[in-house]
């Protein structure tokens, strides 16, 4: 079979999924991360790029016009001075790398979920392996990631291109225009064609993301012997699973042996299922010695049959039992009354006295 060779046809287990997972082998695009991650700080640029480059013209023009550090000559006055243009920018700031910090967490967390893997962080020498590390180098996955690569600049320049080239006779017309009208024409068609061409890369990286998702699922797909291993190792040796599940057949079929002969009367459905029941003055309610299907229900048949035991016919009573009531359990009240009908049947057939219908 060429399925035994070594062909991948099964779809993963989710052990397989979780040992993967478990290694850090997710579905996973570095690009999709990286292009929102882009588009996000362009749209925050485009939004709050106005007060930022307020707050700096502000800072330069007092500081080109007026006394600046340079003109300080106590050293304390020189920190102090140092602190506040540090805290004055770390204020600014903080809320655009913050939004940017929170954006990437979310991208990940999106693909991935949250997957904590402190190996991931021990040193292995093999990564300094020359060999490998050339190996990885010229791997036909760095072919297809530098084939990828020329393709997303390739478009991103066409992108720009295209931005741009309708908006020529304005950039030609600059000349005309002041210092402040020229800033901010550029800064906004800056802004504009950064904007494009992240949308542009977004749309590569879900594209990648779905052939990483694609990749991911393939090489997870595992052989019929893989198959094999995982329920080896995780429900044992099939040989060894046999023998107990036979050890555990003839103990049942032992006690069954040593109970059903001890019955009154075995309850059935007629043949499918079989309830061996029992009942006497020091008893509160009837209790259930032994229940079976298919085999071991044709096992208790016989068995009554051997010991002369009256086999009952009674079908809702047989399916009820054997649904609701284990072995050495009382059989609950709302079954006393049809459990006393039949076993006084049976006792009056044997000439025995016939329990009452209150104790049964």
């Amino acid at each position: 079979m060429p399925e035994e060779g070594g062909d991948k046809t099964h779809e993963p287990t989710p052990r397989r999924r979780e040992q993967a997972r478990e290694e850090g082998n997710v579905a996973k695009s570095q690009d999709l991360a990286s292009a929102l991650i882009l588009l996000a700080a362009v749209v925050l640029l485009m939004t709050q790029g106005k007060a930022i480059c307020t707050e700096l013209y502000a800072f330069t023009e007092k500081n080109l016009s007026g006394e600046t550090f340079l003109y300080v000559a106590d050293q304390n006055d020189l920190v102090s001075y140092f602190i506040a243009v540090i805290l004055r920018f770390t204020w600014l700031l903080s809320l655009f790398f913050l939004l940017l910090v929170a954006a990437a967490i979310l991208v990940n967390l999106a693909q991935v979920g949250f997957l904590w893997l402190p190996n991931k962080l021990a040193f292995k020498p093999s990564h300094l392996d020359p060999i490998k590390g050339f190996g990885r180098i010229f791997s036909m996955q760095s072919v297809v990631r530098l084939v990828m690569g020329i393709v997303k600049i390739t478009i991103c320049a066409m992108v720009a291109f295209f931005a741009v080239i309708k908006d020529i006779d304005q950039i030609l017309g600059l000349i005309e225009l002041s210092d402040g009208q020229i800033s901010m024409f550029l800064f906004q068609t800056i802004l504009w064609v950064a904007l494009k061409m992240a949308v542009a890369l977004v749309i590569l990286a879900i594209l990648d993301y779905l052939y990483q998702k694609w990749k991911y699922e393939r090489d997870l797909r595992m052989t019929t012997q893989e198959i094999r291993e995982e329920m080896k190792n995780t429900l044992g040796n099939p040989e060894i699973l046999q023998r107990r599940r036979q050890l555990q057949r003839e103990m049942a079929q032992q006690r069954m042996g040593q109970s059903v002969p001890q019955a009154d009367v075995v309850v059935t459905n007629p043949t499918e299922l079989a309830v061996a029941l029992r009942w006497d003055e020091t008893m509160i309610a009837p209790i259930v010695l032994a229940k079976g299907a298919g085999l071991l229900a044709q096992k208790i048949r016989r068995i009554a049959l051997e010991h002369g035991i009256t086999i009952y016919e009674h079908k809702p009573l047989a399916q009820a039992l054997y649904k609701n009531v284990e072995i050495n359990q009382t059989i609950p009240s709302e079954y006393w009354s049809a459990v006393a009908e039949i076993l006084g049947f049976v006792y009056r057939q044997k000439g025995r006295n016939v329990p009452p219908k209150s104790a049964a």
